[in-house]
């Protein structure tokens, strides 16, 4: 197999990052929709994409794409693909699905009638009537959108947010995919200093040192097709050991991390430690309202607490109130913030140079950026 079609799902709003991301590793960019970047790369992107995305949810194999408007029509298509090419014979495969505006609505079917078809498809390979399926996992998902079927083979497992630095969670946590978003969307550099004053478990601090020091956010973790028969070993430990020679050990970045709960810094702490990236953050117990900021041309980045989240309003004006003084005693600095709060920028009395829909979890959020003047090359180039 010398070229894969792979699909890297990402959370709305994400695209463009995920996309930026993709090219950067020198695969081909086939095209983007809502939640999904499809592309086209050779084997060993499976292992790369993997192990470097920052934004992806999940990376899922592309078997095969056709139009089908009844249940036979389904059946002969999906039977057709080249299952036996991918799956062994003890191979365990199961079934999910999703249908958009499409004939055949019923998901359950649609799962049901693909799982059939494999099973056929199999059977004429390997020869066999019954299947143990106690091997390697392969988890086929159909979607079905505007009579249009996708077939695909999940090749990640365990979704990419799952870095494996996090041993638990704390009060409403941000996902790692999007914290890490958050900051390549924000003009922040390596060379810059970076301040979260809610940091939480510390999920934006740790995520920013893992991108100024080059760590690879899925290095220290596995993924269900390195149990893959027809993946080389070769692949994934030439992958992991090229990302791991790429990891900039001596850079130190400016990064602070505040939290007024100290049991949140505790654990963002023991999170950094497992993330390999302790000694980049200042993680300190601290109330907004005592903050200061360290040097010029800065980035503070943060989730604060908003209402749909913690339920805490006054918590939610408290917040905003902090930061509307905070910033203009710096004027140097940019501000980002990710929030359900509508009503923002009235109350930090100031306009967003740019206003980006996201969703954190399940909770429709905006994630406003206002920039500062652009830093001088001094520090630009550091």
């Amino acid at each position: 197999m010398e070229k894969v079609n792979l699909i890297a799902t990402t959370a709305f709003g994400l695209e463009a990052v995920c996309k930026r991301e993709i090219a950067a590793l020198g695969y081909n960019i086939l095209y983007v929709s809502d939640g999904r970047i499809d592309f086209e790369g050779p084997l060993d992107a499976i292992a790369y994409a993997n192990l470097c995305l920052r934004s992806a949810d999940r990376v899922l194999l592309k078997v095969g794409e056709f139009t089908a408007k009844s249940f036979e029509e389904l059946f002969q298509g999906v039977k057709a693909l080249p299952w036996a090419s991918l799956i062994p014979i003890d191979g365990k495969f199961t079934v999910i699905g999703k249908s958009v505006k499409s004939t055949l609505f019923s998901v359950p079917d649609c799962q049901a009638i693909t799982k059939k078809a494999v099973v056929e498809n199999l059977k004429q390979k390997y020869n066999v009537q019954w299947f143990e399926e106690s091997g390697a996992e392969f988890k086929i998902q159909i979607a079905l959108l505007k009579d249009i079927v996708t077939l695909t083979i999940d090749t990640t497992g365990a979704g990419l947010h799952k870095r494996g630095y996090r041993p638990t969670t704390s009060k409403a946590p941000i996902k790692e995919t999007l914290a890490a978003s958050l900051v390549l969307l924000s003009y922040w550099k390596k060379s810059r200093i970076l301040l979260d004053p809610f940091c939480g478990s510390g999920t934006i601090a740790i995520e920013a040192a893992m991108i100024a020091k080059n760590i690879a956010p899925g290095y220290k973790r596995k993924f269900v097709s390195e149990n893959w028969h027809w993946i080389d070993k070769k692949v994934w430990n030439n992958a992991r050991t090229e990302i791991g020679r790429a990891v900039n050990k001596e850079l130190t970045p400016q990064i602070y991390a505040y939290d007024i709960d100290p049991e949140a810094i505790k654990l963002a702490r023991l999170c950094a430690k497992k993330a390999g990236v302790e000694e980049s953050i200042s993680f300190n117990t601290s109330d907004i309202s005592r903050l200061s900021l360290p040097g010029d041309y800065g980035c503070l980045i943060t989730n604060p607490p908003y209402g749909q989240r913690l339920g805490y309003d006054k918590e939610t004006k408290s917040a905003c109130e902090h930061l509307s003084r905070l910033i203009p005693k710096n004027s140097t600095w940019s501000m980002y913030i990710i929030t359900s709060d509508t009503e923002l920028q009235k109350r930090l009395n100031r306009k967003a140079s740019t206003k980006r829909k996201l969703f954190n979890g399940n909770i429709k959020t905006d994630y406003y950026q206002f920039e500062g003047p652009k830093p001088p090359k001094s520090i630009i180039n550091l």
